[in-house]
């Protein structure tokens, strides 16, 4: 698969620009989201190749996303791959978060060597 556009999910200002920056600067294009619900709003419209989701948001959260694009009845909205990041590290956390069908979980604060270089390997 290859990986051209990508929808960040970021409530966090400062964090969704440097991400953002980091994917425009390696070629991607970046879309980005403040929450879960306009998340999952963005992917039903745009479908991108890629969602980065952060776990903690109000509303929606990360897992409550991910759920609902991973397990919708439209295929092509649920083959879209998710990647969670977030500062929450526990196992648990991971465990948790590749059962609401995320392909990958990054712990924050995810280097950019570390950030492409999982992209690359999807």
């Amino acid at each position: 698969m290859t990986i051209q556009t990508i929808l960040v999910v970021e409530p966090s200002p400062i964090e969704r620009a440097q991400l953002s920056s980091i994917l425009t600067t390696a070629g991607y294009t970046v879309t980005v989201a403040g929450d879960g619900e306009e998340a999952v709003e963005i992917a039903r419209r745009e479908r991108p190749d890629l969602i980065l989701m952060e776990v903690v948001m109000p509303g929606l959260n990360g897992y409550q996303a991910t759920r609902a694009l991973t397990r919708s009845e439209d295929e092509s909205l649920a083959r879209i791959p998710v990647i969670l990041i977030s500062a929450k590290g526990q196992d648990t956390d991971k465990v948790w978060g590749l059962r609401q069908g995320a392909i990958d979980y990054l712990v924050k604060p995810v280097t950019e060597h570390e950030l492409l270089t999982r992209i690359a390997d999807i």
